[in-house]
């Protein structure tokens, strides 16, 4: 028996995509790549290629998984509370425990079965709401602009190693350029600074942000709204 078949010994493809979600969640979905993948499950690159295929279609089956997770609020909630709920209590922790699939999601939509029952209530709720251009229009408003707040989370967080060392010489060139501007200052230390810094700090902040957006987004939604 030739020396390398215990490598292969009991390698699926789910355990190969175990293992993709594994490190999308330890790092970024775009973060990691094949050799990478290989070198946790002690295989060669091919040995991934010939059981599921190329990093795409891996970081497809991870942004499915992901979205598989996501279950929808209760069906009797007033549409506002609906989404409020979808998207803070099920959408946010999934998307940012995987960092990239938010941005995944906003480069190819979400062609996954799995979401087409959350898609068809959210446009039964939007549409008995009257909500004016239309339920379509508005449900894409909804969803892509959860989705851009989580991805740009992510992009920070890809960076936030630097933050450290970075941040005093930051915050003092921030305070230098806006020595005259107190609004700006304001900014500066109250909001970029803590992104500033990282760790628990920056991901309050983040959170705190995309509860905000939520809040806008669906308040603008509203108010295109017809009759009750």
């Amino acid at each position: 028996m030739p020396a390398s078949t215990p490598f292969h010994l009991g390698l699926t493809p789910e355990r190969i995509i175990d293992a993709a979600q594994q490190l999308t969640r330890e790092s970024n979905l775009f973060g990691w790549s094949i050799r990478d993948l290989a070198r946790r499950l002690q295989v060669t690159p091919s040995v991934i290629y010939h059981h599921v295929g190329g990093k795409d279609l891996l970081a497809k089956r991870v942004a499915e998984r992901v979205i598989a997770s996501i279950h929808a609020p209760d069906g009797a909630l007033e549409w506002q509370e609906w989404f409020r709920r979808l998207l803070i209590d099920a959408v946010y922790p999934a998307a940012v425990s995987h960092p990239g699939v938010a941005k995944w999601l906003l480069m190819h939509g979400v062609p996954f079965p799995s979401a087409a029952g959350i898609f068809e209530v959210g446009i039964g709720k939007l549409e008995r709401a009257g909500i004016e251009p239309g339920a379509l229009i508005a449900y894409s408003a909804i969803m892509n602009n959860a989705t851009l707040t989580i991805s740009m989370g992510d992009e920070r967080l890809l960076h936030e190693e630097d933050g450290p060392r970075d941040h005093a010489a930051m915050m003092a060139e921030f305070q230098r350029a806006y020595t005259d501007h107190p609004r700006m200052a304001a900014l500066s230390d109250e909001f970029i600074a803590g992104f500033a810094e990282g760790g628990e700090t920056a991901a309050r902040l983040r959170e705190q942000y995309y509860r905000y957006v939520v809040e806008v987004t669906l308040t603008g939604v509203a108010s295109g709204a017809g009759p009750a």
